[in-house]
């Protein structure tokens, strides 16, 4: 089987476009709106969401999107996403074969992507499977409550589809088959990561065996097809961003690039970006069996947003050190745009050329969790090695924690503006101290209270503070830098901890 192209950059589409017009949606509107963000820029190949468990074509076998409570809907946006789909098929016109043929005039690769474990049911449990009103329900769901997970994962997950029922797995099948049987796709996707929920909790990596055959039959089936049509249908699977959280999980990527059951894989957070992707660790498994590597990004960074610069600058730096560790090229997951919205990113982050003297923002990574409310429990197998926030003590022998940031730029190549390196303290008061190393040695810091966004603040004080000092670019060269930060003071009134919650690294042109 041949390597796939290089794409430079995958954006993955969720299916939104047909939510963008009234009903009925036109099949050239739809197809236009798909492709506006695209034109242009540094895509190569288009992953199209083909749905989640009920399909979105006519089939003997499987459910069409609407029929679970007769095409009558829970809200205004599944009546505008449906109906427009729905009709369509009933103009006897076909979405996806009409994005296949406008991807490949455009130059591109048509992917047709499966969730397998979409879980958007808000946090419903299974006692609330009778009377639950969503479009994507099925009926086979709500009829096989001993198929789903419940009580054996996180709670706003219970609704997830077990991966060790054989009945649940068949159907996952059938539905692929379809998928693949149906439409002229350059090749097809298994998103394992929306969402990473597929056996009871702490069972992962002992179930894993149960994914890997799901792997050889996809595999086997992707050839068989391929054989048949003289040409390949390339397979694409989206994991978990470190091997660690792939072992917990139930993705034995050792085996799965060993056997080359995928062409290209894509390690992702589940629940937002991961800005610590471990390229370097998949790339040897990658590499020596001729796989793709595209790591991902997702809509954005979870957790609160301290830092003043916009969310782009990150990705930027992000993308340069993963082009810079080795990566094929970069994955675009929830980029939901128009023509415009993204093309910055989408003509930049395909390449280590095009991101030369751009503004960048480099950062320590967080551990961000959701313990109650919407989406809890959604972020535990997401940046297992996050080392942010963290409560600064002081210890017995005077250190405290270490970092490693990553900087992805050539600045004797690319001389920038400015270079500053900045730190965020929680609950800094004047009398505390505290000691930052750069490579070992140490920096004197400026101070100035975080006010976030608001230009006129009413305080002269806050209760967070900025600590920074300008790199020379000798200090910041290209690759890891070390970053020991330890606490030296804590004023004797505030019983509270001095929380480190941000490290970053600024680079201007």
């Amino acid at each position: 089987m041949p390597k796939p192209p290089e794409y430079r950059i995958i954006y993955n589409w969720d299916g939104a476009p047909h939510g963008y017009t009234p009903v009925p949606q036109t099949l050239d509107d739809f197809v236009a709106r798909t492709y506006a963000p695209l034109q242009d820029t540094q895509v190569g190949a288009l992953f199209w969401c083909i749905g989640e468990h009920a399909v979105r074509w006519s089939s003997d076998e499987l459910e069409l999107l609407g029929d679970v409570h007769g095409r009558r809907y829970e809200s205004a946006a599944a009546y505008t996403h449906t109906e427009n789909i729905r009709q369509m098929l009933e103009r006897g016109e076909n979405p996806h074969q009409a994005l296949i043929d406008r991807g490949h005039e455009l130059g591109l690769h048509v992917y047709g992507s499966l969730r397998m474990n979409d879980n958007h049911f808000n946090g419903a449990q299974l006692a609330d499977l009778s009377t639950l009103h969503h479009t994507e329900l099925t009926h086979l769901r709500r009829e096989h409550p001993e198929w789903l997970l419940g009580a054996d994962t996180a709670d706003w997950f219970a609704l997830s589809w077990n991966m060790a029922v054989p009945e649940v797995r068949e159907n996952r099948f059938r539905h692929l088959r379809e998928l693949c049987d149906n439409f002229a796709w350059d090749g097809v996707e298994l998103d394992w990561q929306r969402h990473p929920f597929h056996f009871p909790d702490d069972h992962g990596y002992r179930l894993r065996y149960v994914l890997t055959d799901f792997m050889r039959a996809a595999r086997q089936l992707a050839d068989d097809i391929g054989r048949q049509r003289g040409k390949p249908l390339y397979l694409a699977a989206r994991v978990a961003g470190s091997i660690e959280g792939c072992d917990r999980i139930g993705y034995d990527i050792a085996t799965w690039t060993r056997e080359r059951l995928v062409d290209i894989l894509i390690p992702a957070g589940a629940a937002g970006t991961d800005p610590a992707i471990e390229v370097e660790a998949f790339l040897p498994l990658c590499a020596a069996n001729d796989i793709a590597l595209y790591p991902g990004f997702d809509g954005g960074v979870p957790g609160p947003a301290a830092s003043p610069e916009p969310e782009a600058m990150r990705t930027k730096g992000t993308a340069l050190n993963y082009h810079r560790q080795g990566a094929t090229g970069i994955y675009a997951f929830n980029w939901h745009a128009d023509r415009d919205s993204k093309r910055e990113l989408l003509t930049q982050v395909g390449a280590s050329d095009t991101l030369r003297s751009r503004d960048k923002l480099y950062n320590v990574t967080h551990r961000f969790r959701v313990t109650s409310g919407d989406w809890r429990g959604a972020y535990q197998h997401d940046r297992l090695r996050g080392q942010l926030p963290v409560a600064l003590h002081r210890t017995l022998a005077g250190g405290g924690p270490e970092f490693v940031l990553e900087l992805g730029d050539d600045l004797d190549s690319d001389p920038p503006t400015r270079v500053v390196l900045r730190l965020r303290l929680q609950d800094w008061i004047a009398g505390d101290e505290i000691r930052v190393l750069w490579d070992g040695k140490p920096v004197a810091l400026d101070i100035a209270y975080d006010f976030g966004n608001d230009p006129a603040p009413i305080a002269d004080v806050s209760a967070a503070t900025w600590h920074s000092c300008e790199l020379t670019p000798l200090q910041a060269q290209q690759g890891a830098h070390q970053i020991a930060v330890s606490l030296v003071a804590r004023h004797p009134q505030l019983a509270c901890d001095l929380v480190l919650t941000d490290i970053e690294v600024l680079v201007r042109y």
